[in-house]
């Protein structure tokens, strides 16, 4: 806001310019629970495709925990094969029992009496090509139902993606600007983009497995117990373990994973920073500062990535080291088992497959904290730029002025940024339709801030701003803003042809009037000299064109939207002087039935304003046409003389 006196800009870490000191991100508490909540809460418009995802990993599961037991089968078919070879054909498993435990080998009879065998018949190759077939047959179902179920989830998670973004590019445009005063805008786009991208992500992987290894865990729990009811006892201390370590290690790497999304956000709104300004960071030689301080803040996020990432990659290792503990102590048991005849090698391999499915689900989950942790901080992040204050909602049902004459008035209008520093007290004004009123006033005054008020990018604490007689607080923004055409200082060009940036402000505008408003502008003239003409395309800094040819574009654009009320701010700074004399006499034209504001430093550029204003601390001191004001020697005389009358004496 030139010449304005502004908020108090927020300067998150990195300081305010290119050369601002260093400052350590404040690190906020998360509420993980209900962060978490809120985000899967996104998922409710996709509640049958939820249940769909829920319904497919089920009979992935089923047919998945299904496959240990069967190969235990399998296994029982061969092993009771070779044992049967090994046994006297013709008699019968019991007689072979009874003269075991006759000659005393107790063990071996046991071992047998837990096993179906046929004495002298080797292995059922057909039942075991059956059985195998079985297994083939039931992995394959159970890969296809898993793929269907990621397929369907990625959709899931693609459009709450979507709709996340969309959500944010409404909140954007409905927040006051007194929202990007504060925040930066490297933080604003980190969140946008990294922090919603992070989000997606970590949905994406974690919903999967999460829903995969619950159900897996539920599954194959019911299958040991079915299996060993005493062997499953003994998996089932992996439950608590796992609890106990997740909960250790996700308190300790919480803190870092928000810390880490902070230091990032940090170092995209000073790296945009040092970029946006790259050319004074160089005219200045403070270039080896920046470097200097990008290398600490982007040690800084190192820190505490390498943190996070090392205490949440903890967690896994730690449930392996659990699992290959049960692991042993099933082996062991199961092992005790086999040999007194109370299992059989199958269900003891089947149980040792199962004891593997169950810890390593209990791993994955516990592996997911570190992503669960990352997208959840950063959905907090997300969620804060969602829950700041919008703008005032636009009444309705809205007023609209009854004609378009550009009478604009102030009506004792009271304004500060800050409560408790006043700006603007009691200011009353009027400009009359066809009028030109110029703005003058040193830094600070308030000048900016009462095109702001006008266009109600701020909305005052007292009085009342009308247009044509109607409170512009009962219009409609779009409404009063399609009645006012508005050139910055700072020009603003986007990525398109030059035809294009000059109808923004008219889509419909016609190729006659676009080519009218060029010539009225001057910019007719240096559009030639470059080699497509108005098909030219501009970057989104507008490089390939000078600052006072750009200047001319924003002038132009501003005069095809032909707008009840004209706002020019320093509107011909850039432009040469002999350009500067040309503009000023298009503008006298074309301000012809519209009201006219013109903040300018230059004094020499407001000479024919039907009025000037002069603003000091928020209030108009002197007003009046630019004779009277310099008869009577006040304010405006003494910034005038300022500027003509002390270089004249230097001359002489």
């Amino acid at each position: 806001m030139t010449n304005a006196q502004r908020p108090p800009v927020r300067r998150g870490p990195g300081g305010g310019g290119p050369f601002g000191g260093m400052g350590m991100p404040v690190e906020k508490s998360m509420n993980f629970l209900p962060s978490a909540k809120r985000l899967l809460g996104r998922l409710r418009p996709h509640r049958v495709g939820v249940a769909a995802v829920v319904l497919l990993s089920v009979v992935s599961v089923t047919f998945a925990v299904l496959g240990p037991k069967l190969l235990g089968q399998a296994t029982n078919i061969i092993f009771e094969g070779i044992i049967s070879k090994g046994l006297p054909a013709g008699v019968t498993q019991q007689q072979v029992i009874d003269q075991l435990r006759a000659s005393g080998d107790d063990q071996k009879a046991d071992l047998i009496s837990g096993m179906t065998l046929t004495p002298g018949q080797g292995i059922d190759f057909s039942h075991l090509q059956m059985v195998l077939g079985l297994v083939l047959l039931i992995y394959v179902l159970s890969s296809v139902f898993s793929w269907l179920q990621g397929f369907v989830l990625n959709a899931i998670v693609q459009k709450t993606v979507y709709r996340l973004r969309e959500d944010i590019e409404r909140k954007v445009n409905a927040l006051p600007l007194s929202y990007f005063d504060r925040m930066q805008r490297g933080e604003l786009l980190s969140r946008v983009t990294n922090d919603v991208d992070n989000i997606g992500q970590s949905m994406q992987q974690t919903l999967s497995q999460l829903i995969t290894s619950l159900l897996t865990v539920v599954g194959v729990l019911v299958m040991m117990f079915v299996i060993s009811p005493v062997l499953a006892l003994i998996a089932l201390v992996t439950i608590p373990l796992t609890l106990v370590i997740t909960t250790l290690i996700a308190k300790r790497s919480q803190k870092l994973f928000v810390a880490q999304w902070t230091h990032t956000g940090a170092l995209n709104a000073q790296v945009e920073e040092a970029y946006s300004g790259h050319a004074l960071v160089k005219v200045f030689g403070r270039h080896r500062e920046v470097e200097q301080r990008f290398r600490e803040k982007n040690g800084e996020l190192y820190a505490a990535s390498f943190g996070a990432q090392f205490v949440s990659g903890i967690i896994m290792p730690a449930m392996m080291f659990v699992g290959n503990l049960v692991y042993v102590a099933i082996a062991v048991v199961g092992g005790l088992f086999v040999a007194n005849g109370s299992m059989t090698l199958g269900d003891v391999q089947a149980f040792i497959q199962y004891s593997r499915q169950f810890t390593q689900p209990l791993s994955q989950l516990g592996s997911m904290a570190n992503l669960l942790q990352s997208g959840v901080a950063s959905a907090e992040r997300v969620f804060e730029l969602l829950d700041a204050d919008e703008q005032r909602p636009d009444p309705v049902p809205a007023r609209t002025p009854a004609g378009a004459s550009g009478r604009l008035a102030f009506e004792h209008v009271s304004f500060s940024y800050d409560p408790e520093k006043p700006l603007i007290q009691d200011l009353s004004l009027v400009a009359e339709p066809g009028q030109t009123v110029a703005i003058v006033g040193p830094t600070g005054a308030g000048k900016t801030t009462l095109v702001n008020l006008m266009m109600r990018f701020y909305e005052i604490d007292g009085g009342r701003i009308t247009l044509d007689g109607t409170d512009i607080a009962d219009m409609t923004r779009d409404d009063l803003r399609s009645r006012m055409g508005m050139v910055l200082q700072d020009t603003w060009l986007f990525a398109g042809t030059i035809r294009d940036n000059i109808a923004y402000g008219r889509p419909d505008a016609t190729e006659d009037e676009i080519l009218a408003a060029a010539r009225a502008t001057y910019v007719d003239r240096f559009v030639h000299s470059l080699p497509d003409g108005y098909d030219t395309l501009l970057d989104d800094e507008g490089g390939n064109v000078s600052a006072g040819e750009k200047q001319l574009l924003t002038i132009a654009r501003a005069f095809l939207a032909r707008p009840s009320v004209l706002i020019l701010d320093e509107a011909t700074s850039s432009v040469d002087t002999r350009t500067e004399v040309l503009v000023q006499q298009a503008m006298k034209a074309l301000r012809e039935d519209r009201t006219s504001f013109v903040i300018a430093h230059r004094l020499s550029t407001i000479r024919d304003a039907d009025l000037i204003l002069v603003m000091e601390d928020g209030a108009i001191v002197e007003q009046g046409t630019h004779a009277e004001l310099l008869a009577a020697g006040g304010a405006y005389f003494t910034l005038y003389t300022s500027q003509f009358a002390a270089p004249a004496a230097e001359e002489v």
